[in-house]
Formats: structure tokens, C-alpha cells, sequence
């Protein structure tokens, strides 16, 4: 039996009283493609009381009030009709337009229009034949009913039952109206009193279905002002009592509070992480898990594979679960690698982070990183003259996305042999591969090209001697060797750089000064001690050191770059967050992904027995302005 499926279904009707109709509502046989029969009809009738009559169907869940014609009740199987027949009693605000087309379609005589009622309900199937009616919407009044439904009969106010054509309506208009004004008083106070007592029951119903008390109230305004079933409420129950299930997962209602608890894959998750190291999520720090004894036991478990075909073997899992072997380890594993990056960076390997600005992007189209020129300084505008146009521009720098990456193989020997020592080192060998790229891409900024770095869009090289007021100039090369004194110099050259006003003669090197020192001093291990030295005056062990020293006070920080081998090579670089120069952009986050392909019927498992753990990473790096870069190369 599949699940509960939706259906609009008509059957047959006749009236029998002003206000007050007989009707079939559903009948055995098919309908819209679906087979109903009669036991099965039988079963659904206390599932037709209530139910609410409205004129025309809705296809968008809600009816309008607006549309309401009536309430049905005292559902009954019809052996002559083979169906379900139940009393109309119409009421609300189409109530009279029921009413009208109820007395019209039982006249005899005169041409008729194809009305009659059909059910919105909801069932449950095998195939093609309906195997339980699970819900009654309403049984709406409808134009060309799929299986033409009609009127039967008028129910009188004594309880008899007549034609229409047997009761005349009475010539004086007036009398119409009062017979159907006390009828309708008649009609309320009875629908007032179903609906007051379908409350109450809905009531009692919340109180002992121990839903928290968001999920009562959510059934209680669906229901509100309503005439409703037992079975409908106890739908409703069923229905809320699965979502709440569905949105706490393992939370297990209790009472009126919704307990948490860790589900068998969170406790798995966190198993996982234990054994290979790696940090649990916050959420599953209390869990307390069973430990696994390896990797091994990990795979048998999910798997079934015994005998390491590579496969997943139903019968033989030893744990249900919906996580899998691959989804686990690749969780545990990328944890690593955010730690591994981490602790690499606190040794290091993350100093390009201070001298760079990253930018996160949502494709590998081609970067273009344009610097924006300044306006140099306003001209004189004369009392009547015009305004004239300030030159600016622009100077694009451009740059790709490099795809990096690799595999390690996870082979069935090594989860045979159980080596999770080995495995739990991978992660941490593919971070320390990503960070060490990352910072040998920074580097080479500053070492390419024989030290003189890639060329600008401008024309020139990054770091050159030739004067800002040229095409391609940057007067940002030296080749003095690092002293206190000649950090001075490179700060001052960095200060006084002129900004960008335009690409175009006559405007090099015309803007007004960028007015910032440099923050760091890039140096190789080998100038390490005489860079503190230089910026930390405590470092100093000089018997001639003066109070006075030029850097004392002054804010500056040395940088060590692992990469460069030149031991007297340095250069200089402002603050990114002020004037910033290198960019680093990033596809998928600014650390490798890991990810892991392991499936039965996967080329590495048939061909070669083993899972493998890929490592990708997208990275662009590029210089967009070289006013906050300095560099001196100083011969060896």
C-alpha cells in the first residue's frame, strides 16, 4: 500500500425540503481512474459526517467562507444506489444559492444544466484500487461533475419526502420569505450547536494527544469554528505528532515538552570523529558513544563487505543506519583538515594572511581587479565659466582560477589491515599540502622573474626603480641591505607614493600622496633576529642602543616567509585593510576540500580495490596595486 494520495471525486444527489436535501455522495465502481468498492465505502462512513458543502471546488488548499453552501450529516450505505447517501442541510453564505439550484434541478420538466456534487477526498492505494478513504475535504456543489452527480430529493419539514413538482411554491412572496427566514434561524441555532460540541471534543482530543503546545494550538486553529469528526481530529493528531518527529528528529515527545536526544547518526558521527581524531561538533560534545576498535570495524559495520569486494551487502550490515561509510569518514576528515590547517598556520605557514585580501567568488570566470584613480586636486572654476572634466580612470589588473589537488588511496588492504593511524594522517598531510601552496603562491608575488615579480597591466614589473611619473613606473625597487636606516628610507618611499589619477601622459604619478607607512617587513629565517631587532627595540643587544633608536614606538610587525631562500632579500607591505595590494580569491572556501569516492561499482574500487581521498582547491592570485608593496634585492 502506497501513501496517502489526494482525489476530487463526484457522485450522486437529490433534495427533499427546502434547506434540506438527500444525496449520494460517493458510489462503488470507478471514478477518475480509481477503483472503489463497496467494502472499502462501507468503512469511510463516519469520515462523510460533518462534512462541509462549498460551491465549487478549490485547487489552492483553502476554501473561502464565502463559498460555504452547507453541512452534511447521517451518512448511510444505499443498497439501491450502491453508494454512500447522506442529508444536505444548506446554510452559510451560498446556502441559498444550493438551495435555489436544489428546488430547480428536482422540477420536472424544462432543460437542466449538468450540476451535481462531487468529493474532495484523501486515500490510500494499491495500484489502481483504492484501499482505504483516509480523509473527507468536502463535497462540493460543481458544474459537469466527472460522474454526474444529481439532486435525489427534497427532505419537508415534517420529515416526509415529496418532489419538488409536488410542492409548489406558494404564489405570495412574502410567505417565501418568512417560511425562509425561520428555517434559516432553525438551520443556525443547529449548526452553533455541532459546532460547540465539535470543539469540545476537539478539546479533549489535544489534552490527551500529548503534542508540545505550538503543535495543539496549530491543530486547534485548523479546526476552530468548525463541525468536525472524531477521525478527523485523530488525523490531524497523527499528522502534527509526524512533523514534530520530522523536524526534532530523534526528539521524542513526552507530555507537552519535546525531549532532544542524539539519533543513532549523530552517535555515529560522533564514534567517527573520535577514532580519527578529529573535533565533534558542538552539539555532540555530551553524547556518550561506544568506541570503535578501527577503521575496520567501521566499514564491516556499514558495509557487510566481508570479503572487501567494495561493495554494500544489505543482509549482512550489523548497524541500520541512513549514514554510510564514505558520507562518515569524509565528515570526520575535512574537521581535520580545518584543525591541520590551523595548527600548520600558528607555525608559519598562514603569514601571507596578514599582507593579503581574500575574496570569496561564486565562479572561475576570469578575475579583473581594477584599481580606481583618484581625482588629483580641484581646478579654479572663474565666476561664469564652465566646469571642466576631472581626469580619472582606472588600471585593471587581471587574473585566472588554478585548479590544485591530488588523490590518496584508501585501499582495502589498509581497512583490512585496520590502519587508522594511517588514515587519521592523511587529512592532516592534505591540509599542510593546501596551506603550503597557498603560501608558496603569496611568495613567489615577490620573488618571480628574477625578484622583480609579475608585470602590471600598466606595462611595468611590480617592483622596478623607474620614476612614477613614466608609463610603468613604480619607484619601489631598492638594493640596500636591511637596517633600521633603511627601513626608514623604504617607509618613506612607501608614504610618499603618489595615488592613481589616470593611465595617461601628463597625469603619471600626479596624485596626491597615499600618506601611509608600511606594517610589515617581509624577511627570510636568515633576517629574522635582525627584523625584530630593527621593530623591536627590546630585541636590541647592542651596547650603543639609545632610547632615541628610530623605530622605537613606531608600529610594525616582521613576517618570516618559510619559501624565501635568498638570505638578504626583504621587502615591505602596508596593512591590507588600509591600502590593500595582493588579493587572494577563493572558489570553494579558502581551504581544500576533501572528498571521497568509494562505491561498489566505481572505477578505483573494481580496478585498483580501493577508496580514494581527493583533495580540490581553487585558488586566483594576483597583485592589484603596487603603491603598498616595497622590495629590496639586495646582491649577494
Amino acid at each position: 500500500m502506497n501513501n496517502e494520495q489526494h482525489l476530487i471525486l463526484t457522485g450522486n444527489a437529490q433534495v427533499t425540503e427546502a434547506g434540506k436535501f438527500e444525496i449520494v455522495a460517493i458510489t462503488a465502481g470507478d471514478g477518475n481512474g480509481w477503483t472503489f468498492s463497496e467494502p472499502v465505502l462501507k468503512e469511510s462512513l463516519p469520515l462523510w459526517e460533518g462534512a462541509a458543502c462549498f460551491v465549487d471546488h478549490t485547487f489552492w488548499g483553502m476554501h473561502s467562507v464565502r463559498d460555504l453552501a452547507g453541512v452534511f450529516s447521517n451518512p448511510q450505505w444505499s443498497d439501491e444506489h450502491d453508494g454512500i447517501m447522506m442529508t444536505l442541510i444548506t446554510s452559510g453564505p451560498s446556502g441559498a444559492l444550493v438551495d435555489q439550484l436544489g428546488r430547480d434541478m428536482l422540477r420536472e420538466g424544462e432543460p437542466k444544466p449538468n450540476i451535481g456534487f462531487s468529493a474532495d477526498i484523501f486515500f490510500k492505494s494499491k495500484g489502481r484500487e483504492v484501499m482505504q478513504i483516509t480523509r473527507v475535504q468536502s463535497l462540493d456543489l460543481v458544474i459537469n461533475p466527472a460522474r454526474g452527480g444529481a439532486f435525489i430529493r427534497a427532505l419537508n419539514q415534517e420529515g416526509g419526502s415529496t418532489t419538488m413538482a409536488d410542492n409548489p411554491a406558494p404564489a405570495d412572496t412574502s410567505q417565501v420569505i418568512s417560511q425562509d427566514t425561520g428555517h434559516q434561524v432553525e438551520l443556525d441555532a443547529l449548526h452553533k450547536e455541532r459546532v460547540q460540541l465539535s470543539e469540545q471534543t476537539l478539546e479533549v482530543m489535544l489534552l490527551n494527544s500529548k503534542l508540545p503546545a505550538a503543535a495543539q494550538e496549530h491543530v486547534r486553529k485548523r479546526f476552530t469554528g468548525q463541525i468536525v469528526t472524531v477521525s478527523q481530529v485523530q488525523q490531524a493528531i497523527d499528522d502534527e505528532r509526524e512533523l514534530v518527529s520530522a523536524l526534532t528528529g530523534p526528539g521524542a515527545i513526552s507530555g507537552l515538552r519535546v525531549h532532544g536526544m542524539f539519533s543513532s547518526e549523530d552517535q555515529l558521527q560522533a564514534a567517527v570523529d573520535d577514532l580519527l581524531g578529529a573535533p565533534r561538533d558542538d552539539a555532540l560534545r555530551a553524547a556518550h558513544v561506544a568506541r570503535l576498535t578501527g577503521i575496520r570495524e567501521l566499514y564491516l559495520m556499514l558495509t557487510g563487505d566481508d570479503d572487501l569486494h567494495g561493495g554494500y551487502f544489505k543482509d549482512r550490515v550489523r548497524l541500520a543506519t541512513t549514514a554510510d561509510f564514505t558520507g562518515l569518514v569524509k565528515n570526520a576528515l575535512n574537521k581535520i583538515v580545518v584543525n591541520a590547517w590551523g595548527e600548520l598556520g600558528r607555525a608559519g605557514y598562514n603569514w601571507w594572511e596578514r599582507v593579503v585580501s581574500v575574496e570569496q567568488f561564486s565562479s572561475i570566470n576570469q578575475i579583473t581587479g581594477t584599481l580606481t584613480g583618484t581625482v588629483g586636486a580641484l581646478p579654479t572654476v572663474a565666476e561664469g565659466a564652465e566646469y571642466t572634466e576631472l581626469p580619472i580612470g582606472d588600471s585593471p589588473e587581471t587574473a585566472s582560477f588554478t585548479k590544485y589537488g591530488g588523490y590518496i588511496p584508501l585501499t582495502l588492504e589498509l581497512i583490512d589491515r585496520d590502519e587508522t593511524r594511517k588514515l587519521r594522517a592523511y587529512p592532516r598531510e592534505l591540509a599542510n599540502a593546501g596551506l603550503r601552496k597557498l603560501s608558496a603562491l603569496v611568495a613567489a608575488i615577490f620573488t618571480d622573474n628574477a625578484g622583480i615579480g609579475p608585470t602590471m597591466a600598466d606595462t611595468g614589473a611590480l617592483f622596478n626603480a623607474t620614476a612614477v611619473t613614466t608609463a610603468g613606473g613604480h619607484a619601489n625597487l631598492l638594493t640596500t641591505a636591511l637596517s633600521a636606516t633603511e627601513w626608514e628610507v623604504v617607509s618613506l618611499a612607501v608614504y610618499n607614493q603618489p595615488m592613481l589619477v589616470k593611465q595617461a601622459a601628463g597625469l603619471y604619478g600626479t596624485g596626491p600622496k597615499m600618506a601611509v607607512n608600511p606594517r610589515f617587513m617581509l624577511v627570510p629565517r636568515a633576517l629574522e633576529l635582525t627584523a625584530k631587532k630593527i621593530l623591536y627595540p627590546s630585541w636590541e643587544n647592542s651596547s650603543n642602543i639609545h632610547s632615541e633608536n628610530l623605530q622605537q614606538g613606531q608600529i610594525g610587525d616582521v613576517v618570516t616567509v618559510p619559501e624565501w631562500t635568498d638570505a638578504t632579500d626583504w621587502a615591505a607591505v602596508v596593512d591590507p585593510r588600509i591600502v590593500p595590494g595582493i588579493f587572494v580569491g577563493t572558489r570553494f572556501g579558502i581551504m581544500p576540500e576533501v572528498f571521497i569516492a568509494g562505491q561498489e561499482l566505481s572505477p578505483a574500487v573494481f580496478m585498483n580495490d580501493e577508496h580514494r581521498l581527493k583533495v580540490r582547491h581553487f585558488l586566483a592570485v594576483w597583485v592589484n596595486d603596487f603603491r603598498p608593496l616595497h622590495k629590496s634585492n639586495v646582491a649577494g
